[in-house]
């Protein structure tokens, strides 16, 4: 006999992968405006994010591209090796074609540019849960856009750790660092340093940094 009662479907639970705690704060009061979204994790690195994503298992993981150690590309890469269900959306001010790309192609289930209108990135948790792919207005175009240009080719010619490699390295980090962060060993890192430099036709750490801005790969070296 039914009671009559019904029971409250569950909220997408969300874990939210920024740098900047404030701006963390306004991406969850945006989230949980609506009953539907509860967010159950925060991170602000890389390898935080892929340890609490192993304890909390969120339904949609909202992941910022440039941040401290590992980048976002490299945590979707991470996430998607260790469960090829995982449901990653990019959400950053990084919203090159190149890099849209880059995080499609990585595993991503969606990208919203910080520059889109906000609701936007409510409607890509919703999609990204549902299990449909999401780009926002602003994205899209980019997505569409002609990267027949020598660099850009070079640039796609890399693998996805060359790339995250070759982020690192730009933003000023050493081998050594590299390493370290990817837990790879040293001569792993020297061997795509030097495929790197080949792909990319650079003849030095300055080139590199510079091929790096121009594409807006980076915004700033590392200090």
């Amino acid at each position: 006999m039914s009671t009559g009662i019904g029971v409250a479907a569950r909220p997408i639970r969300v874990m939210l992968v920024d740098d900047h705690p404030v701006v963390r704060s306004g991406y969850r009061r945006l989230l949980e405006q609506d009953a539907d979204i509860a967010v159950v994790a925060e991170a602000g690195n890389g390898e935080a994010a892929y340890a609490l994503h192993g304890q909390h298992a969120p339904d949609v993981c909202v992941t910022d591209l440039s941040m401290p150690g590992i980048g976002g590309l490299e945590l979707l890469r991470k996430l998607i090796a260790r469960d090829a269900g995982a449901r990653v959306l990019v959400f950053t001010m990084h919203d090159t074609p190149q890099l849209i790309a880059r995080a499609l192609d990585g595993g991503a289930c969606g990208f919203v540019s910080k520059q889109a209108d906000p609701e936007h990135l409510v409607e890509a948790v919703r999609a990204a849960h549902a299990g449909r792919r999401y780009l926002d207005p602003h994205s899209a175009p980019g997505v569409r856009h002609d990267t027949a240009g020598a660099e850009m080719q070079r640039l796609s010619s890399l693998s996805q750790r060359e790339f995250e490699i070759f982020r690192l390295l730009a933003q000023g980090r050493s081998a050594a660092d590299c390493a370290r962060l990817l837990h790879l060993s040293s001569k792993t890192v020297a061997n795509h340093q030097t495929c790197i430099r080949d792909k990319l036709d650079v003849a030095g750490p300055a080139a590199l940094v510079h091929l790096a801005l121009r594409h807006r790969v980076i915004e700033h070296i590392h200090p």
